[in-house]
């Protein structure tokens, strides 16, 4: 029975163990149930919460069914600005640590704590007041908060970084957390990692959503207001649009302001309107338009006073005035002092009032105003009308112009008519004088395109007729003109001779003759002296205009009847061909062809010359000739040469003529008469003298040794030093330089310069003349200046023109020669023969009475080169 008892004490021991085991794993599923409950709860918290408060607060909840988590709150990592912030806070004991500590910076509070311990090493801790001390002790925290019995941190892990800490404590000894509390919370921590990033990011988003929506509205805004501002502007511009086609319309003037009153009304509220306007005297006012909201009558033409309208075109300027600024003008004596019966303002409530300035100067105002107080103006208002209101103003002058002129038309017609009635009775006098005038008319546009005296067409008729046939020739290609211009030679020294009586008869037989070598389709022209242009039109070529050139010198080469005796002339003819340029115009192919007909005198006249564009290479070669003068004379490139002048009647030199020669490197030998025309050109013929006169300086005594001292020097001078004082003076300095005795010089100069310019020639002789050198002219008779100019200079020699010697087969070549040598010796002048080529010439010469001359039948050219004589002079004269 013992045993029986012992036994069932043994079964119900193990029983009661069975049993108390039961009840531990009961109450451990019961634990895990609960557990994964709230482990449940805590999963849908993430897809159902749309909040950071809403999250935590149901995350602490759900927490505290598992364990004691009175003393709990959340630290998350804000990712932007690194700072730790603590959304969920809940303590029996302390505050929220931004209200503990409100000195110090939230995160930097929690990174000096346990928190930012946790955060710092990503570990999780339980932490009792031993492990607290340690820590202080260490310097690894800073104490913070209240004594607690027990502290719990646990990081909030996301991928490889710490982004929280969920923090519970308790400050009751009977509240203990083990590592199960750890190892759950560490589960927790990292469920909820995933949703503390969502809803940061969602909050993120709303905060940027929120931002971005306020900037669309500030940019909705704006837009509104530059929506309405353009509106404004349309609305302005169509205004402005509207007045403009207002001031150009037919209307009449109570339509057209009425107009102007609905187009600003789209503007502003104009209820109560008016236009004032001064009138031409500017002493009274006139108002063309009036509208009132209580239909008043329009104000009567009144004389200027001190009213609102007067007070604005007094001042110049807009103005906005409301009812109390009205009564203080008043009140201070600035309106209504001297009509007070003008003032009805009692019921405004705001006036407005703008100068129009119209022709420049104010001539009357614009007006609104309100007479309730519901309807208010501003100043943006003000602008807007006084923009406008230039505009306004613009219209008005037009359409006061355009009544003006409309007026005036209309008095204009009165005025044409009595006009029109006052003339018909005059109107057959006046048709016989139009008649009379017409001929006369007639008559003077032949004179102004024909010449008097040979009744040819003149340069203007031509010109006009040559810039069609080149307008012809553009449109026709295949057609060709060619322009002849003519020169008669020798006209005048016909002139001089036979008189200009026997001239006019010379041109007007020239005038005949060139018409028989011409076609009926040509044309022939006088240009003025004894020049004549044809236009040759429609020829097939060049071949066409030579025969006629070739005509035109073969009847002009015939003898000439004229007082009583014949006489022979030439003619110089240059010829210009159309179709040498697109650029052709009149003037530069009369041009070309005048430029030819020099060509033609230049190659000794009687001929004829083709123009062609290889002018322009000479005239290069002109200015390269040009530049090679001025460095010889530089380089001292030019050598001397002299000319003996010889008795006629002996073999005796009675003196030289010194001359220059210049051996160009392509041109050979270039002479003084050469070497005289480039320095004209380049204008250098001072310099060339002066270069002149150095050789001689140089030179002489070389001549002296072999030639004596009886002899006389003649030296050619430039009127160029004659021009101005300066020069004059530094040739006067440049000859009293010389070493050679001056009373054995004789200073030429040209009859044509002289001629060209005598009071300089006059005034400088009676200069020069105070020198010990002599004066004299050379080339007399080609100028035909007055014999009776010799007795007013201080000359003592003339040089006869080559010309004349040349020509002394003619009776009245020798006539005329002797005239001259006779007037010469009256005067006492020495007279030299010039261009004595043969014997007859020279004997010729000495019937005259001629006993000096130069000439290469008197003797050759000693040419000196560095101070040597290089070729010896035969004095014989030369007799064929």
């Amino acid at each position: 029975m013992f045993r029986e008892e012992t036994s069932q004490s043994k079964e119900a021991l193990r029983l009661n163990k069975r049993i108390t085991r039961l009840k531990t794993l009961a109450l451990k599923y019961k634990r895990a149930e609960i557990t994964q409950n709230a482990l449940l709860a805590i999963s849908s918290l993430a897809s159902s919460v749309t909040t950071p408060r809403e999250f935590y607060s149901s995350l602490h909840r759900s927490i505290n069914r598992l364990l004691p988590a009175d003393n709990f709150f959340i630290a998350t990592l804000n990712a932007d600005t690194g700072k730790l912030e603590v959304p969920f806070f809940q303590d029996e004991k302390d505050a929220h640590p931004r209200e503990f500590y409100p000195d110090e910076e939230l995160s930097d509070t929690l990174y000096s704590g346990l928190t930012g311990y946790v955060l710092k090493t990503g570990q999780a801790l339980i932490c009792n007041d031993d492990t607290y001390q340690q820590l202080v002790t260490s310097n690894l925290i800073t104490p913070r908060g209240s004594n607690f019995h027990q502290w719990i941190g646990t990081p909030i892990q996301s991928v490889d970084s710490t982004i929280g800490v969920l923090v519970f404590q308790s400050y009751n000894c009977d509240t203990v957390y083990d590592e199960i509390e750890i190892e759950l919370m560490n589960f927790i921590s990292h469920h909820i990692s995933g949703v503390i990033q969502r809803l940061q990011n969602q909050e993120q988003l709303e905060q940027a959503i929120n931002t971005r929506t306020k900037e669309l509205s500030i940019a909705y805004n704006k837009l509104k207001q530059e929506v309405y501002e353009r509106r404004r502007a349309e609305r302005l511009q169509k205004s402005l649009f509207e007045i403009a086609d207002l001031a150009n319309s037919n209307i009449d003037s109570q339509e057209f302001y009425s107009e102007i009153h609905r187009v600003i009304s789209h503007l502003l509220p104009v209820n109560n309107y008016f236009i004032s306007l001064l009138n031409e005297q500017r002493n009274a006012l006139t108002f063309p338009y009036f509208v009132s909201q209580y239909d008043l009558p329009a104000p009567k033409s009144r004389a200027l006073s001190d009213g609102l309208t007067e007070y604005i075109l007094l001042n110049n300027k807009p103005k906005l005035l409301n009812h109390n600024d009205i009564k203080g003008l008043i009140e201070s004596g600035d309106l209504y002092c001297k009509a007070p019966e003008l003032n009805d303002t009692q019921e405004i409530s705001q006036w407005i009032g703008v100068p129009l300035f119209i022709h420049g100067k104010v001539s009357g105002a614009l007006t609104i105003y309100s007479c309730s107080y519901n309807q208010h103006y501003q100043e943006k208002d003000l602008e807007l009308l006084t923009f406008v209101s230039q505009h306004i103003a613009t219209a008005i002058e037009k359409k006061q112009s355009e009544e003006s002129l409309k007026q005036s038309y209309e008095l204009l017609e009165e005025k044409v008519d009595e006009r029109t009635k006052a003339l018909a009775s005059v109107n057959q006098d006046l048709e016989k004088e139009i008649n009379q005038r017409k001929r006369i008319e007639r008559q003077l546009v032949h004179d102004a395109k024909h010449d008097n005296l040979t009744g040819l067409p003149n340069r203007s008729m031509f010109m006009e007729r040559l810039t069609q046939a080149i307008k012809h020739v553009r449109r026709h290609s295949l057609e060709r003109f060619a322009v002849l211009f003519i020169d008669m030679d020798r006209f005048k020294l016909l002139n001089d001779t036979l008189g200009h009586l026997e001239g006019d008869r010379f041109l007007i037989e020239t005038a005949k003759r060139l018409k028989q070598c011409i076609r009926n389709n040509d044309m022939l022209a006088r240009l003025g002296g004894d020049e004549f242009v044809i236009l040759l039109d429609s020829i097939s070529g060049q071949q066409d205009a030579e025969d006629v050139a070739e005509r035109v010198l073969a009847e002009l080469s015939k003898p000439y009847q004229l007082a009583n005796q014949q006489f022979k002339s030439s003619a110089s003819i240059g010829l210009a061909m159309s179709g040498q340029s697109r650029s052709d115009t009149s003037e530069s192919i009369l041009r070309d062809a005048d430029t030819a007909m020099y060509q033609a005198k230049s190659q000794g006249k009687g001929c004829y010359t083709i123009f062609n564009h290889g002018v322009n290479q000479r005239q290069i070669k002109d200015l390269k000739i040009e530049s090679e003068l001025k460095n010889a004379l530089i380089n001292k490139e030019l050598q001397l040469s002299y000319l003996p002048i010889m008795a006629l009647n002996s073999e005796q030199v009675i003196g030289f003529e010194p001359r220059l020669f210049w051996h160009h490197p392509s041109l050979g030998k270039l002479k003084q008469a050469q070497l005289n025309n480039i320095a004209e050109h380049c204008h250098m013929a001072i310099e060339l003298d002066n270069y002149l006169l150095e050789l001689v300086n140089q030179s002489f005594h070389s001549m002296l040794q072999q030639y004596g001292n009886q002899f006389q020097l003649q030296i050619s001078i430039s009127s160029q030093h004659l021009n101005h004082k300066h020069a004059l003076r530094a040739l006067k300095n440049r000859i009293k330089q010389c070493s050679f005795n001056i009373s054995k010089l004789t200073l030429f100069f040209n009859e044509k310069e002289f001629v060209q310019n005598t009071d300089n020639h006059i005034s400088a002789f009676d200069s020069l003349n105070k020198l010990d050198a002599k004066l004299g002219i050379e080339a007399y008779g080609s100028a035909h200046s007055a014999i009776s100019s010799l007795i007013f200079l201080p000359i003592q020699a003339l040089k006869l023109d080559p010309s004349y010697v040349a020509h002394l087969e003619s009776k009245q070549h020798v006539k005329l020669v002797k005239a001259y040598f006779n007037a010469a010796q009256a005067l006492g002048l020495d007279v030299f023969a010039v261009g004595i080529n043969d014997s007859k010439q020279c004997e010729a010469l000495q019937e005259i009475g001629f006993t000096n001359g130069q000439g290469s039948a008197l003797g050759n050219v000693i040419e000196l080169e560095q101070k040597k004589i290089v070729c010896v002079p035969n004095f014989n004269r030369a007799h064929t």
